[in-house]
């Protein structure tokens, strides 16, 4: 049994990423979607952000009221990610959602500079591990681009031999070199709040409250954004039962307040990067699921883009995990260092009361 917890309790942040993976995959469909029927990227955050807390605050209040420190302006200032939402909905709404899913794969490297500048990653050029978390990045970023750029002959599978390929929407203006630097800033922004967030858990612990104050606070400066930049429009704040609603509740409850949580949580065990580095698994999820959903046909590009990805998850991971050995093996001997000198201290007292008890006998 005790082997067992053990096992699953290393699985557990694996796991965790995978899901934040799909969940971020079924985002990505209905985002667009919400977009292409008129979704201001504004007034999405809004709403994202403020279902999200109305969601995540009651819980927060009650299971973390023990252990929740007061808020300071320090942390206040960190968590805030107005920025990186919008800008990741203006380059959707210029682009596909293939596209961006690509673009987003910049976020792992982004992450990785970051954190490495903020010294939140330990980073040894002179270590193979700290190698193999570069060159898995790098290389992750590169499986990302192959499968989107990368098209290649058609894989004949059995269920899509009668795909019928959807029309583009006409009221979709893509424009992918615009898409594509508003969605790296987006990714610039997401980047900086995921290590910063890192930083933030250490001297605010309580996950479940740091998320549902995030949330509050995207809500309350996006909703100043929004009405500063669509004063003339009104009516991108109307709701209705479309599909601007379901991305709106989707984005909020598995987006915001599931992702936000849950990516804390294994932030304070693996690190920001490790979360980031899961990323571009996103890409290979919609590929898998629109095979069979939409009868999307499959490539060799995707396929061996997906290999790539792979390949360079697998070196980041190794990398880590070897980083984490390694402060355990420092850990455990400092812990021994420290323990050596009490009993040394502990002979000392009982060789000096051996001594008396000997003098003692003498004088008698």
């Amino acid at each position: 049994m005790g082997k067992g917890n053990e096992i699953m309790k290393k699985l557990k942040p694996y796991v965790g990423v995978i899901i934040l993976q799909f969940g971020n995959a079924g985002f990505g469909i209905v985002a667009k979607a919400a977009l292409n029927q008129g979704s201001s990227n504004y007034t999405f955050s809004v709403y994202r952000n403020l279902f999200a807390a109305c969601l995540l605050t009651p819980f927060a209040i009650v299971l973390e009221r023990k252990i929740r420190p007061r808020m300071t302006l320090s942390v206040f200032f960190k968590i805030i990610p107005v920025i990186g939402q919008n800008m990741f909905y203006a380059g959707l709404k210029y682009s596909s959602a293939t596209f961006t899913a690509a673009m987003c794969n910049l976020l792992p490297a982004l992450t990785f500079l970051i954190a490495w500048i903020l010294r939140v990653e330990k980073v040894n050029l002179k270590s193979v591990h700290s190698h193999a978390k570069i060159m898995g990045t790098l290389v992750t970023v590169g499986g990302a681009m192959i499968m989107t750029l990368i098209s290649g002959p058609i894989i004949g599978l059995p269920w899509t031999h009668k795909a019928q390929h959807a029309s583009t929407n006409p009221n979709d203006q893509e424009n992918p070199v615009k898409g594509a630097i508003m969605i790296t800033v987006g990714c610039l922004g997401y980047a900086m709040f995921y290590t910063v967030q890192a930083i933030t858990l250490k001297s605010y612990p309580a996950g479940l409250s740091l998320t549902a104050m995030i949330c509050s606070l995207g809500a309350l400066f996006g909703t100043v954004l929004t009405f500063v930049a669509e004063r003339a429009n009104t009516s991108v704040w109307a709701l209705g039962w479309d599909a601007k609603l379901l991305a709106y509740v989707y984005g909020g409850v598995v987006s915001s307040g599931i992702t936000y949580y849950l990516s804390g949580v294994i932030m304070k065990e693996k690190g920001p990067v490790f979360v980031t580095a899961f990323n571009p698994l996103s890409m290979v999820i919609v590929a898998i699921m629109s095979s069979f959903i939409f009868a999307e046909q499959m490539t060799v590009g995707k396929v061996f883009g997906a290999t790539v990805i792979v390949i360079g998850l697998y070196l980041v991971i190794w990398g880590k995990n070897k980083d984490l050995k390694e402060i355990e093996l420092i850990q455990k001997q400092q812990s021994k260092a420290e323990a050596k000198p009490s009993t040394n201290e502990a002979k000392a007292d009982d060789h000096m009361n051996g001594s008396e008890k000997i003098t003692g006998a003498n004088s008698v």
